[in-house]
C-alpha cells in the first residue's frame, strides 16, 4: 500500500488528521483477526452506521443530502451518520475493533486502512462484488489491496487528490528557464534548482528542504528500490539514494533551499505567496489557497504534470469507505458505500472541496477536462489531476513499512548530511540500518 507525502499534507487540510503509523497504533503483527464475514441476502435492509473524519459543519448538508437520498431508494434502509474528530482518530479505530465496535461503513484512508486490513476486519468488496472494480479509476482501486493477499480490495475507493506539480512562472524565467518546459525528473528538477540558486542571489529559493517530506518518494522516483522482494527488509544503501544525498547537500549550501527549512516546517503557502519560492506544494488543494490569499502570485502560478521520473507514476492520496466484515446488514452496508462514491455524488463533491472522484464516472464529467483559456491556475490544475488519475497505476510513494518511526530515523541522518555533519554515504548505510532495526522490531510485536 502507498501513500503520497505531498499529496498527503494536501488532503490534510479538509479531513484535518494526524494519522499513526500502524506500530504506534499497537495494530502492529501479522495475525489477523478471526471475524467471520457477513453474507449477503439480496435485501438492502436494516440500520448501518456510517462514519466520517471531520466533514460536519462544512460538509454537512452535502454529505446528509446523500443519505436521504439513500434512504429513499431503499425505504427498508436506515443510515445513522457519526462525524469524528481528525485527531486521535487511528486511535479510535483501534480501540473500537478491539471492543468489536467498529461502524458498518467506515471513512479510512490508506493508513488507517492498513490497521483495519492487516488485522481481517474488512470485508473484500472485490469479492463480493467482481464486477465493481470497472467503476473506479484503477489508481484509486489498486490503493485498498492488501500484501500477500492477492487481487482482494478491502475498501471503496472515495475522494482521491493526485500530485501536480506548480511553479512561479516569472521566477522561473529570472532564472533563465523556459516555463513552458518544466522538469519531469527528480534529477532535472535538482537541475533547475542549481540554476535558480545561481541565478536568485539569495532574493527567492527553489523548493523547500524538507526530507520528511520528500522521502523515500523522490528515491523511488529514481529507481531507488525500498524493499527486497520478500518486503522485510528495507534495501534503500545504493549509489542512486547516495547520489540524491549529494545531490541536496550541494543545493542547500548553495542556497537553493530555504535553511530553516531542514530542520522545521515552515509554512511554504507563506513563502511562495511571498514570492520567494519558485515550486510551490504538489497539490491542486494548495492553488486554491495561493488565489485566495495572494492574488497577485497566483496570476504568474503555472501548473504541470508531476514530476515522475522512471516509475513513470503519479502520487496519488487516496480516502475510502471499508466494510466492517462481520456487519449484521452487509447488503445495505455495500450498497451505501457504492451510493456514495458513485459518479455524480463523487462529481457533487467535488464542487464543495478540492478532490477528485475516484469513481471513472465521476472523472469523465466534463468539468475535469475543462482547462479555459488555459491561464487560470486552478482550473488548469483540475484538469492536468484528471488526466493523471484517468490512467495513473500504483502511486510511487510510501509503502507501510515506511511508518513514521522509520521516516523520522531517516530524515534525522539525512539531515546530518545535508549540513555537512557526515558523509552522505554513511548516512543513507546508517538510516538503512535503523529503518531495519525498527522494522524487526515491530515484526516482532
Amino acid at each position: 500500500m502507498t501513500r503520497s507525502n505531498a499529496t498527503r499534507t494536501a488532503v490534510a487540510t479538509l479531513v484535518a488528521g494526524a494519522f499513526l503509523s500502524v506500530s504506534a497504533c499497537g495494530l502492529g503483527g501479522s495475525g489477523a483477526a478471526d471475524v467471520r464475514e457477513g453474507r449477503k441476502t439480496g435485501e438492502v435492509l436494516g440500520e448501518i452506521t456510517f462514519r466520517t473524519l471531520q466533514l460536519k459543519p462544512k460538509f454537512t448538508a452535502y454529505v446528509q443530502g446523500v443519505i436521504d437520498a439513500f434512504e429513499k431508494k431503499y425505504p427498508g434502509a436506515k443510515v445513522r451518520w457519526e462525524d469524528v474528530p481528525g485527531d486521535g482518530y487511528n486511535e479510535k479505530l483501534v480501540a473500537d475493533a478491539q471492543a468489536g465496535a467498529l461502524p458498518d461503513v467506515v471513512n479510512l484512508s490508506t493508513d488507517s486502512f492498513q490497521l483495519l486490513g492487516d488485522r481481517g476486519l474488512l470485508a473484500d468488496v472485490a469479492g463480493l462484488d467482481p464486477e465493481v472494480a470497472k467503476e473506479y479509476v484503477p489508481g484509486a482501486w489498486e490503493q485498498f489491496k492488501l500484501p500477500g493477499k492477492g487481487e482482494g480490495v478491502y475498501a471503496y475507493p472515495w475522494y482521491v487528490t493526485p500530485e501536480i506539480l506548480t511553479y512561479n512562472k516569472e521566477l522561473f524565467e529570472k532564472s533563465g528557464l523556459d516555463p513552458a518546459q518544466p522538469p519531469t525528473s527528480v534529477e532535472q528538477f535538482f537541475d533547475y534548482a542549481d540554476k535558480i540558486a545561481a541565478a536568485s542571489g539569495g532574493r527567492y529559493s527553489a523548493f523547500m528542504a524538507d526530507p520528511k517530506g520528500r522521502l523515500p518518494g523522490d528515491w523511488q522516483k529514481m529507481g531507488v528500490p525500498l524493499l527486497n522482494s520478500t518486503q522485510d527488509r528495507f534495501v534503500f544503501d545504493t549509489p542512486k539514494a547516495v547520489e540524491w544525498v549529494e545531490r541536496m547537500k550541494d543545493l542547500y549550501a548553495k542556497g537553493a533551499m530555504p535553511k530553516e527549512s531542514l530542520l522545521k516546517s515552515d509554512d511554504i503557502n507563506q513563502l511562495y505567496g511571498g514570492g520567494k519560492l519558485v515550486f510551490g506544494p504538489g497539490s491542486p488543494g494548495f492553488v486554491k489557497d495561493i488565489k485566495q490569499n495572494a492574488p497577485q502570485i497566483y496570476a504568474g502560478t503555472r501548473v504541470a504534470g508531476a514530476v515522475t521520473g522512471k516509475l513513470g507514476h503519479i502520487g496519488i492520496y487516496a480516502q475510502s469507505l471499508g466494510i466492517k466484515k462481520d456487519t449484521k446488514h452487509l447488503d445495505a452496508a455495500t450498497e451505501f458505500a457504492k451510493w456514495v462514491t458513485n459518479g455524480p455524488n463523487q462529481v457533487e463533491f467535488s464542487k464543495n472541496a478540492t478532490i477528485y472522484p475516484s469513481n471513472a464516472q465521476g472523472l469523465a464529467d466534463p468539468r475535469f477536462a475543462d482547462r479555459g483559456d488555459g491561464t487560470d491556475a486552478e482550473t488548469v490544475a483540475r484538469a492536468v489531476g484528471a488526466q493523471e488519475l484517468a490512467t495513473a497505476a500504483l502511486d510511487a510513494n510510501t509503502p507501510v513499512q515506511w511508518t513514521n518511526q522509520v521516516g523520522d530515523a531517516v530524515v534525522r541522518e539525512m539531515q546530518k548530511a545535508i549540513q555537512g555533519e557526515q558523509d552522505p554515504k554513511t548516512a543513507v548505510r546508517k538510516a538503512q540500518e535503523e529503518a531495519n532495526q525498527l522494522l524487526a522490531k515491530s515484526a516482532r510485536k
